[in-house]
């Protein structure tokens, strides 16, 4: 029988651990790539990647009350469509949220200590995963102090910004030549900052009351998140602009010094690497449990389920994650992570609308929700780069080779 984990997190913790997902190094890094796909038109790919992520969580929501397990979208594709399916969902996630924690670890690096962004990103992989090894609570704990200083610190960016003369609300206005692909291209590269509602999801086993508790935290941590993002994104492109926001590598620091505030250059600077921080927290925490749930499944090595008898953690799993999280970080490339997490993250929530339309066989909102989901996820994932979405393909369809020769094997075995 499979070690259980232990219910320690109520919706409040549950909240926190999704803020502390979403509300991270994406808002500092994103909103400038995002601006140099779609100019003025970035708040309106905003909305989209909201919309999109908005049906994504109701998805997730439901899924999870009616299966209150570790491993989200891995157990949902299971249950729903079929063994090849969560698999897929499963290794989509681990390897496209494996890029996202370099990418948020590679970020602490290049604010803290931009000569050496590389070496801060493996040291902080390595405090992190032993933080999650301590146990759960402990995690949740450390996650709301730093939800609260990121906040903090994107209150005072947007009320600075907005209380500045560098202000032009002409600059909000929809114009130039931005073209649809390029508007989806945004959405895309923004989605990549609203992911962390699924970090709820997978800690199914881990929190009281699961069939309340999780569909109640996903819709709120994301709502909070949306309107901090719409908040900083109006306040940065109405300071920078389009154009200097397209062209901008730090878009929140070029924009407090656009608006002669540059007090707040070093406050920023350790937001964003504080912002990280969480968002890394929080998701090698989802990591380790989706590959604990394949692990148990057999997909992945057996000992990765193993269960800390005094932790009530998932210790190997955590420390296999943490080992190949650090060996990327330690080589990757800040965009090139977030394009290729974006679209594998993308593909694993375009499974898990595909299960939850088979929740009902009426058409109900659920569908509906479902439907605008699924099409969404995968209009976004393939608006994006070309060498995101061929690098990403590529991975998908070697998990697809090692799971039909898995497949193989055992059938064997049986004869």
């Amino acid at each position: 029988m499979a070690e259980a984990l232990r219910r320690s997190l109520g919706v409040f913790d549950a909240v926190v651990i999704g803020l502390g997902s979403m509300v991270g190094a994406g808002v500092f890094v994103a909103l400038g790539p995002a601006a140099a796909a779609a100019g003025s038109w970035l708040l309106v790919g905003l909305a989209v990647a909201g919309g999109v992520a908005y049906c994504n969580a109701m998805a997730s929501a439901r899924l999870a009350a009616r299966y209150p397990a570790s491993g989200g979208t891995y157990v949902y594709g299971r249950e729903r469509l079929g063994p090849f399916w969560g698999y897929l969902a499963g290794w989509a996630f681990v390897v496209g949220k494996t890029a996202s924690c370099a990418a948020m670890a590679l970020t602490v690096g290049a604010y803290l200590w931009p000569g050496q962004a590389h070496a801060v990103a493996v040291a902080a992989v390595v405090v992190l995963t032993a933080v999650n090894y301590g146990g759960v609570q402990k995690s949740a704990l450390v996650t709301r102090v730093i939800v609260a200083v990121v906040l903090a610190v994107l209150a005072a960016v947007v009320v600075s910004s907005l209380g500045s003369g560098a202000v032009d609300a002409g600059r909000l206005e929809l114009g130039g030549d931005a073209s649809p692909g390029g508007v989806l291209q945004a959405a895309g590269l923004l989605f990549f900052a609203f992911a962390g509602y699924a970090r709820i999801a997978t800690l199914g086993e881990e929190v009281r009351d699961p069939e309340r508790t999780i569909p109640r935290a996903v819709p709120v941590a994301l709502g909070i998140a949306l309107v901090v993002y719409a908040c900083v994104a109006v306040s940065v492109l109405s300071v920078l602009g389009p154009g200097r926001l397209g062209g901008s590598a730090a878009p929140v620091v070029d924009a407090m010094r656009a608006a002669g505030v540059d007090w707040m250059v070093p406050v920023v600077r350790v937001g964003a690497a504080v912002a990280a921080l969480g968002s890394l927290l929080a998701l090698i925490l989802g990591v380790s449990r989706t590959t604990l749930a394949m692990a148990r499944d057999g997909h992945l090595p057996r000992t990765l389920a193993a269960v800390h008898p005094r932790f009530g953690v998932p210790h190997h799993a955590e420390l296999v994650v943490g080992l190949v999280v650090a060996v990327v970080a330690a080589t990757a490339d800040l965009r090139g992570a977030i394009g290729f997490s974006s679209f594998g993250v993308l593909v694993y929530y375009a499974i898990a609308n595909a299960s939850a339309w088979t929740l009902v066989t009426r058409l109900s909102p659920v569908r509906l929700l479902a439907a605008c989901g699924l099409a969404g996820c995968l209009a976004l994932a393939f608006s994006l780069p070309p060498s995101s979405v061929l690098a990403g393909a590529g991975v998908l369809a070697a998990g697809a080779v090692l799971y039909a020769v898995r497949a193989g094997t055992e059938s064997g075995r049986e004869r």
